[in-house]
């Protein structure tokens, strides 16, 4: 049985790994899992007629919104964390900072603005609502960011905050991340613990190494299964909240939870949106109090929150604003309801 108590991380981010930085990642496999999830249960959804677009419509969607949130989340992350990455152009592959994904990953406010896009330009096409096609994805999106906060955890990022440092007994629930040796989150250590991890970087450092590229071989020795190296290096790891499946629980399922609940009667195109920019904002707000922000960022928070936080407001507010604006509208008929819909497939 798995437990988290006095267990250090040290799975591998790659589920296939062919080279030492190359291979298929389970990062990528859970994006992959999130559009075939999307698909599966928007081709349901269109089965029973609850929601306009045809089930032959649904790949068509898919693709746009696989577009949408590879583009949008990848220029979210430069245009909001680094933007020096667009003036980065370098001799050799993939030769534009913008296009160097082990550079830094995905934001997923930008994720979302990218598939917002998507929705309008689909609905566009096929001339449906565009509020419809958007909270027709947002009821699928849940599952797709809790597969994506999983991924985070598995890969060791976005660390949460420290509540035992090394050395120290931790709680039963709390995770050693050895990615805070190259995360630049890693607390002070005193003498004798620096010169124990000084030893263990030279047992892996090869001809050439320098200090930062010696810890980054430390890490991939645990994530290898040496099991030496991981029980050495356990106590000179800081114990922490495993933020990341707290935002797994609150952005994929509290909010899956709370959508498909309001989705159970029909409403008016807009409300699951609206929603779902409400409680996913909110829950956001409250995880990032314990999730670290990236450490290379400049200025990590502002009037105490952090950036991801202050988007999240703006999409609580959005969501708000949504909800006003349907209300003062000329009523439109209510679509969707699983609870109350049984029409025959179309």
């Amino acid at each position: 049985m798995l437990t988290l108590a006095a267990w250090m991380h040290d799975w591998d981010p790659f589920a296939i790994r062919v080279t030492e930085t190359f291979g298929v990642r389970w990062y990528g496999l859970a994006y992959v899992a999130g559009f075939i999830a999307a698909w599966a249960i928007l081709r349901a959804l269109a089965r029973r007629a609850l929601v306009l677009i045809t089930q032959q419509q649904v790949a068509d969607l898919i693709f746009a919104v696989v577009l949408g949130t590879l583009v949008g989340g990848r220029l979210g992350y430069c245009l909001v964390y680094r933007p020096a990455l667009f003036a980065d152009f370098r001799p050799g592959f993939p030769f534009w900072g913008v296009l160097a994904l082990t550079e830094g990953g995905m934001a997923s406010h930008g994720g979302m603005i990218g598939i917002t896009l998507a929705a309008l330009w689909f609905a566009r096409k096929h001339r449906l609502p565009g509020l419809h096609v958007m909270d027709c994805l947002a009821l699928v999106a849940p599952v797709g960011i809790f597969f994506g906060r999983i991924a985070n955890f598995v890969n060791g990022e976005l660390l949460g905050r420290i509540v035992a440092r090394p050395g120290e007994p931790a709680p039963w629930w709390a995770v050693k991340f050895p990615q805070e040796l190259t995360e630049g989150h890693a607390p002070a250590l005193d003498t004798d613990q620096s010169l124990r991890l000084a030893e263990l970087a030279s047992k892996v450092m090869k001809p050439g190494d320098d200090d930062w590229t010696a810890l980054h071989r430390l890490v991939e020795a645990v994530q290898s299964g040496d099991a030496g190296i991981a029980r050495d290096l356990e106590p000179l790891i800081s114990a922490r909240h495993p933020s990341q499946l707290y935002q797994a629980v609150a952005e994929g399922v509290v909010v899956g939870v709370a959508l498909w609940i309001v989705f159970a009667r029909p409403r008016r195109p807009g409300v699951i949106s609206a929603m779902f920019f409400i409680v996913y904002g909110l829950g956001r707000i409250a995880t990032e109090f314990i999730r670290l922000p990236d450490a290379h960022l400049a200025v990590q928070r502002y009037a105490g929150l952090s950036r991801g936080q202050w988007l999240s407001a703006l999409m609580v507010v959005a969501g708000v604003a949504i909800l006003l604006w349907i209300s003062g509208r000329s009523k439109q008929p209510p679509l969707g309801g699983w609870a109350t819909i049984t029409s025959a497939p179309r």
